[in-house]
């Protein structure tokens, strides 16, 4: 019986041209390109950049911006080291998604 060969992730590289995540100091979480990278190998991915700009109240970024927060706020309260130091990758994505 032939072994299933484990699905290769997309490299967590944060430095230079072909960085799919964003460094902590500038807000953390996925890049563009890391987004369409990981989308391209799981192919039915509804995967999305995060929300940073101005929304309208009730629209569909709004709802996932605060469903973000929401889920976000719960890895606060399981993670309280990280919670307090402002310069974690946690802190800095909710300070770039604006909760």
């Amino acid at each position: 019986m032939a072994k299933k060969r484990k699905e290769k992730s997309i490299r967590r590289t944060t430095k230079g041209k072909g960085a799919n995540y964003r460094p902590t100091k500038s807000g953390a979480g996925m890049t563009k390109k890391g987004v369409k990278a990981y989308r391209k190998k799981n192919p039915g991915s509804k995967l999305k950049t995060a929300v940073t700009g101005k929304v309208k109240k009730g629209s569909k970024a709004a709802k996932r911006r605060k469903s973000y927060c929401a889920r976000s706020a719960g890895q606060m309260k399981k993670f309280p080291k990280a919670a307090k130091n402002p310069n974690s990758r946690l802190r800095q994505a909710r300070k770039r998604w604006k909760c």
